[in-house]
C-alpha cells in the first residue's frame, strides 16, 4: 500500500483527488494539509510514502515546504501539481529536490502513475512539463553549480558508454527503471548502476536533473 499526503490550499481539490486516488487499491490518502506548514506538523506525526504538493498555498508554499521537508525526511517522495504559467516555481521545485510533477488538469491514470513511479524509485515528468523546465533553466539568471552542471556543452555525453547514453535519455522522457530493463533487456539491478554511475559522470544530483539536462540537448 502506497501512503499519500494530499497538500493544497482548496477543499475542492483535495476532494477531487481523494475520488480520482481512490480509484487505485494500491494507494492510500492518510491525510491532508492546506499548506506546506500544517503539512510539516502532520509530518511529525506519521510520515508518507508519496505527498502530492500544490505550488501555490498561504502560510508556505510548496516549494518551501519541499526544502524543509526533502532536508528532514528525504526518503518521503514529492509530486508538485503545477500548471503551464508557474515557471520560476518549477525551475525551484527542482533544486529543492521534488521527485516530479504533473499538471492539475491532469488525469486520474497520469496521476496514479506519477504516484507508483516516483513511489518505485524513479521520477515522473509531464511531457509539458519538460519543456517548462528548460525554459525555465534558459529563462531564469541565476549562476550556481547546478546552472552551470545542467548548460555543459553537448560534448559532456561522451563521458557516457553507448548504453549509458541510451539509459539516460530514456530517464528523460519519463521512462521508469522497470520500463527501461523491458526495452533495453536489462536487469533492474543493472539499470539501477547504470543510473548511479551516469549521475556521477554528469555530476548531477538526481534523475530530475538529469532529465532536464537531457532534454535540454536536444
Amino acid at each position: 500500500m502506497i501512503n499519500v499526503i494530499l497538500a493544497d490550499d482548496q477543499n475542492l481539490v483535495r476532494e477531487g483527488l481523494k475520488m480520482l486516488l481512490s480509484l487505485d487499491t494500491d494507494i492510500n490518502v492518510t491525510a491532508e494539509a492546506e499548506n506546506g506548514e500544517q503539512l510539516i506538523h502532520l509530518l511529525n506525526i506519521s510520515l508518507p510514502d508519496v505527498i502530492l504538493m500544490d505550488v501555490r498555498m498561504p502560510v508556505m508554499n510548496g516549494v518551501e515546504a519541499t526544502g524543509i521537508i526533502k532536508k528532514l525526511y528525504p526518503k518521503v517522495k514529492i509530486i508538485i501539481l503545477t500548471t503551464f504559467n508557474e515557471d520560476e516555481y518549477i525551475f525551484n521545485g527542482i533544486k529543492n529536490g521534488a521527485d516530479g510533477y504533473i499538471l492539475k488538469d491532469a488525469g486520474s491514470d497520469d496521476i496514479i502513475k506519477a504516484i507508483k513511479t516516483t513511489y518505485n524509485g524513479d521520477i515522473h515528468l509531464a511531457p509539458q512539463v519538460a519543456t517548462k523546465l528548460v525554459r525555465a533553466y534558459n529563462s531564469i539568471n541565476i549562476k550556481n553549480d547546478f546552472y552551470n552542471s545542467v548548460f555543459r556543452e553537448k560534448s559532456v555525453l561522451t563521458e557516457l558508454t553507448s548504453r549509458e547514453q541510451e539509459v539516460a535519455k530514456l530517464i528523460a522522457k519519463g521512462h521508469s527503471n522497470k520500463e527501461i530493463c523491458k526495452i533495453l533487456f536489462l536487469t533492474e539491478g543493472t539499470v539501477r548502476n547504470y543510473v548511479t554511475k551516469i549521475l556521477e559522470k554528469l555530476e548531477l544530483n538526481n534523475r530530475t536533473e538529469l532529465a532536464v539536462f537531457i532534454n535540454n540537448l536536444k
